[in-house]
């Protein structure tokens, strides 16, 4: 049986093969969508996004409203108005890029087995 991936919202290379390798060595299957508009229609149990990625917000929030599945953004920490539209509209959790980095394994494993974990969000 094939595993439901994770998606992730992600054009910044750097960002995609941190999520890929990361992914990868959890055993846990991760798909990279690097456009919104391609978003909408993607099966998965779980969004990752780049809120830093212009229309991405929406797209998360049409995503999260379709399949009913939990949605998590991550932007640079100096970006306070991708932040607060990003609360405004219901993602589930926000994380700075650093924080992201360092909670990514346990984003991964832990939703895999049970759900997202509740950690403190960004500023």
């Amino acid at each position: 049986m094939e595993q439901t991936p994770i998606l992730a919202l992600v054009r910044d290379l750097l960002f995609a093969s941190k999520i890929t390798g990361e992914a990868a060595a959890q055993g846990v299957v991760v798909k990279i969508i690097r456009s919104p508009s391609a978003l909408a229609d993607q099966a998965g149990r779980l969004l990752l996004v780049d809120l830093n990625l212009p229309d991405a917000i929406g797209a998360a929030v049409e995503w999260k409203n379709r399949h009913n599945r939990p949605a998590i953004g991550f932007v640079s920490h100096t970006d306070v108005d991708a932040i607060q539209q990003a609360r405004s509209a219901g993602l589930d959790k926000i994380l700075s890029r650093g924080q992201f980095v360092q909670q990514l394994a346990e984003l991964l494993v832990c939703h895999d087995k049970s759900g997202i974990v509740p950690t403190p969000d960004a500023p």
